[in-house]
């Protein structure tokens, strides 16, 4: 964890006179209870009166504004985390996360980094508080009675020890409990996604049967797990209570008076609710550690794209829609997504202006990082790819990626309007526009059957879309866009052989001299070709028209 700020230690300050407070008024009401029952003067007791009512006032009220402070820091270094962290993964995108799963990334994204920042209030805040009150207790105890004090001593090292033991515990089971949980959300996600083809082979039963021992392991080692929080939360009471009687010994064994004696025997026991939140802070503290060296893992990746030259012969035009569609050539072209083996072997392909080329091959064979290639999402490590003749590696980084518009197979749509599920690709846009794009995607129909129009929500908890419609929103996109070349990797793998037919079939024809290429691994909806060629290695030409 980072160092804690200006911010983060007031907040401490504020929450140990929050909890200074809660023993204060323990001690003092403890006093004064036992001093009354000795019918003195009333204007004896008013000063312990007074402070019993400042103390049960000052609790909450510094409470409220440790919360206040902790939690405005916390929630401010994460708005200051979350913008760096994104800068961070930008080089990374997609290259070195697409190999990620998405439920992984959003853990890595979201909730790691939460986890690492919500420290401060989970961990830091806490320790500090506990330590500064019970420091302040030992000292009180140690001013009135040395023997008490050192109770009060040796129960802070009980009660800080406990805590490490069991932040150790927590720590190393972490990553094992981490792994085990990815499985359940991976062998769930598996079973909730592919429920139809898992009925089809009749093989739900071992379907449920992996996320049930998913589940069985991550419960055995949140078992285990447990141990060192329980172990914990059992010490710590019962060393408060063994500081209480120790502490309840000396004040009989002293020549101290009866409410000075009641004053040492409570401090003690008050410090129980002190000691409360020590277990928690030590769980917090390992899931941070654990979040930390994940998101370092993740921020290490090399990127798989070299920056944009510091000074370049040439560069890609800033406008794409002005400047026309490009002339594509890879030559022996080689591609490694790890560094270790090539993901795609000596390939060639050349796309002319306003042509529609689909490849098509079995998985495995290099169809997608071809087109993370072309899309500058890749750079190759062998042979030549060139943008109208200019080595692509020459030209301005941001400047090629401009002329690509992807559309993968499982197309995201956003909660949130038809209207702003498309100007996504183009914030300009206006509905002229966007009902446009809708038509040319085949989706004029569906779009007017929709009973608020553009303004329809889509999504969770709204309008659902069909496979055919989710893969024709994407391609309006991507024609939105008014980017030059159209990438498809897999566009139609879902769908049934006539909506693939018809989905490819509205997509060239609304293209507007736009380049495209294909790439799937079947053939459906690729029967306009020229020229069918090997499944292995197969490169053919739909007519231009």
């Amino acid at each position: 964890m980072n160092l804690p700020s200006a911010r983060v230690l007031t907040a401490g300050g504020l929450g140990a006179t929050a909890l200074g407070s809660g023993v204060a008024l323990t001690a003092t009401s403890g006093w004064l209870v036992v001093r009354a029952s000795e019918q003195p003067v009333i204007l004896t007791l008013l000063t312990a009166i007074v402070a019993v009512r400042t103390f049960g006032m000052a609790r909450p009220v510094f409470r409220y504004w440790e919360r206040l402070r902790s939690h405005d820091a916390a929630l401010d270094e994460l708005a200051t985390a979350r913008t760096r962290l994104y800068a961070a993964l930008v080089p990374l995108t997609p290259g070195r996360l697409a190999r990620r799963g998405r439920a992984a990334m959003l853990t890595g994204v979201v909730d790691d980094l939460t986890e690492r920042v919500e420290a401060q209030v989970r961990v830091t805040v806490p320790i500090l508080t506990t330590a500064l009150t019970g420091a302040a207790t030992a000292v009180l105890c140690a001013v009135v009675e040395p023997a008490a004090g050192a109770a009060v001593a040796a129960l802070l090292v009980v009660a800080g020890a406990t805590t490490t033991i069991a932040w150790r515990v927590e720590s190393r089971g972490m990553a094992d409990l981490t792994a085990a949980r990815g499985d359940v959300t991976r062998t769930t996600e598996l079973v909730a996604s592919q429920a139809l083809d898992l009925q089809a082979v009749g093989a739900q039963s071992v379907a449920i049967n992996l996320v049930r021992t998913a589940q069985r392991r991550a419960d055995a080692l949140i078992r285990r797990q447990s141990w060192g929080r329980a172990a914990t939360a059992a010490t710590i009471p019962f060393a408060t209570a063994l500081a209480t009687v120790v502490c309840a010994a000396v004040a009989v064994g002293s020549d101290h008076t009866a409410p000075v004696a009641a004053l040492l025997v409570l401090a003690p026991f008050s410090l129980a609710e002190v000691f409360g939140a020590l277990p928690e802070a030590a769980r917090a503290l390992a899931r941070a550690q654990e979040a930390g060296v994940r998101l370092t893992q993740l921020l290490d990746e090399r990127p798989a794209v070299a920056a944009s030259p510091a000074t370049s012969t040439s560069s890609a035009p800033d406008d794409p829609a002005r400047a026309g569609t490009p002339h594509l050539r890879l030559s022996g072209v080689c591609a490694s997504w790890d560094g270790i083996g090539n993901a795609l072997d000596e390939r060639d392909l050349e796309v002319e202006p306003g042509q529609v080329v689909a490849v098509t091959g079995p998985s495995g064979c290099g169809k997608s990082t071809m087109l993370a290639v072309l899309a500058r999402q890749l750079d190759h490590n062998a042979g030549s790819y060139t943008v109208d003749g200019v080595e692509a590696t020459d030209l301005d980084l941001e400047s090629v990626r401009s002329l690509f518009a992807v559309v993968d197979d499982e197309p995201h749509v956003f909660a949130t309007s038809v209207r702003e599920n498309l100007r996504l690709a183009s914030a300009e846009a206006d509905d002229s526009e966007v009902s446009e794009a809708l038509h040319a995607a085949g989706l004029g129909d569906w779009v007017r059957s929709l009973p608020d129009g553009l303004d329809t929500k889509l999504g969770t908890g709204a309008r659902g879309l069909s496979g055919g419609e989710r893969a024709r929103l994407s391609i309006a996109r991507a024609l939105l866009s008014r980017r030059p070349v159209i990438l498809l990797d897999e566009p139609v793998a879902h769908l049934d052989h006539p909506t693939a037919v018809a989905v490819l079939r509205d997509l060239v024809r609304s293209r507007a001299g736009r380049s495209v290429v294909v790439v799937s691994h079947r053939p459906e909806g690729l029967e306009g070709a020229q020229q069918t060629l090997p499944w292995d290695d197969a490169t053919m030409e739909l007519a231009h028209g």
